[in-house]
């Protein structure tokens, strides 16, 4: 006789894809547990929403758990030797990873999946928004807070689509069955993992073959389509393909596009978030809600009422002299399209980037990569290093990359961070300048960001 199960419990709650599947299965009405290390917002407001967590390596929680009822749902974060982890193992509860379970739910519905080096939460979550607000209508597993709805998760009891964000870390996208899904980038990321660029290509070619009915393809991506199950369509901007965007322009601080498709024109698309990077994902976005139905005048105020996604990109302060932007870029392409948007919105003002490098695997596989595009910005300040889920490894320093950035530059420490911001941005204003303040990364630079946005309100 099968024994129902009845609980929950999520090893590393406070990741932004844990997160997600336990409000999905604390709305389905399962008991729903977790532990993390540290207290975040996040972490906070799950339980505000009912959900315990802990942040000890105390057993008494998990001493009252019943192995015949309870998953346990493990993210690669937390560490084996997790005192928890390991009185899990040792009573033998069922664990799965969080992509296993991603995966089930993937099968139980029509996935729709966003993969990519870069642009994947974004776009995902314009892809939620624009169906979400449509006759289509979705559920939506994200990878970042969305800014219209406050959260990472939606639930739609009428729709069986969902949006998934698949996850190239760890392989875990194999475990997913999309029904359909873009493919933004393959830039090379994760070589801790992967080891080489070929075998990181080649596991975005595995994830391909695994896509049930269209794949929506970056035009300029080489991928391999020929034994695809899936029908293939591009999509570019300023080029032609299956879909893009052309016309692109600023308006009144507003970016505009002209969209096309495989049979028709749509003029004059709004963004709601007026970041350069932006229109190619909204093209992949609207791509996508095309394919599943969506009207042009679903696919126009949809565009133009995303709000985006938190730590993407988010304006803090916008007067006259002085803006505030803060990104969740960790990757030389991604600080690429980071700096470029600020360049185009703000042609005429000195910006001042500052960068917290996310593990020392990365920090070291693409030193060169970082030192080139921060060499862009008119000024840079580099945190320590954020260690995530590794030790340090020799010579791989901020200080080390510092050397290689070439321009002014400054190793700053996080609790003094917006006190020195502060004092640069009133110094340049004193020489006439008008400021551009951007910070990025996908560390605990974020935990500075209302302390700089009260210090920049000059």
């Amino acid at each position: 006789m099968n024994t129902v199960v009845d609980t929950y419990y999520f090893l590393g709650i406070g990741g932004i894809g844990m997160s997600a599947l336990a409000r999905y299965f604390a709305a389905k009405g399962f008991r729903v547990l977790g532990y993390d290390r540290t207290a975040s917002p996040l972490t906070r407001q799950l339980e505000a929403e009912g959900i315990g967590v802990q942040y000890d390596d105390v057993l008494d929680i998990v001493r009252t758990l019943d192995i015949a009822t309870t998953i346990v749902v493990r993210t690669p974060a937390v560490p084996e030797d997790t005192p928890i982890y390991t009185y899990i193992r040792e009573r033998g509860f069922r664990v799965m990873k969080r992509a296993e379970v991603l995966g089930l739910l993937t099968r139980m519905n029509r996935a729709l999946c966003v993969a990519g080096t870069h642009g994947k939460t974004t776009t995902s979550t314009m892809l939620a928004h624009l169906l979400y607000g449509s006759r289509v209508g979705c559920n939506a597993f994200l990878g970042g807070i969305s800014n219209n709805y406050h959260t990472n998760l939606l639930i739609d009891t009428k729709s069986d689509y969902v949006v998934v964000e698949a996850d190239e870390f760890d392989r875990s996208f194999h475990h997913l069955t999309p029904y359909m899904s873009v493919i933004t980038s393959m830039d090379p990321d994760h070589l801790d993992i992967y080891g080489t660029e070929a075998a990181y290509r080649a596991s975005f070619e595995q994830y391909a073959g695994l896509v049930e009915h269209a794949l929506v393809v970056k035009s300029s991506l080489q991928l391999n389509v020929e034994s695809l199950k899936a029908r293939v369509y591009t999509y570019s901007v300023g080029e032609k393909a299956d879909f893009y965007a052309d016309n692109v322009r600023v308006k009144d601080g507003e970016i505009w596009f002209d969209f096309y498709t495989p049979e028709s024109k749509v003029a004059d698309i709004q963004l709601g978030v007026p970041v350069l990077v932006n229109v190619e994902n909204s093209v992949a976005a609207m791509a996508m809600a095309v394919l599943m139905g969506a009207t042009e005048e679903e696919l126009r105020d949809g565009m133009r009422s995303f709000m985006g996604v938190y730590r993407r990109f988010n304006v803090h302060v916008n007067t006259p002299r002085v803006t505030y932007i803060d990104d969740y870029a960790h990757h030389p392409q991604e600080l690429k399209a980071t700096i470029d948007s600020v360049r185009y919105l703000y042609p005429e003002r000195y910006v001042i980037g500052v960068f917290q490098p996310h593990l020392y695997s990365r920090t070291r596989d693409f030193a060169d990569g970082f030192a080139e595009v921060l060499s862009g910005l008119d000024e840079v300040a580099l945190l320590p290093i954020y260690p995530a889920r590794e030790e340090p490894i020799e010579g791989v320093t901020s200080e080390w990359l510092m050397e290689k950035i070439g321009t002014k530059r400054a190793l700053v420490l996080p609790n003094i961070l917006a006190k020195y911001l502060r004092e640069r941005v009133k110094q340049c204003m004193a020489q006439g300048k008008d400021c551009v303040v951007v910070t990025m990364g996908a560390g605990d630079i974020s935990d500075q960001v209302n302390d700089i946005e009260k210090a920049l309100q000059i």
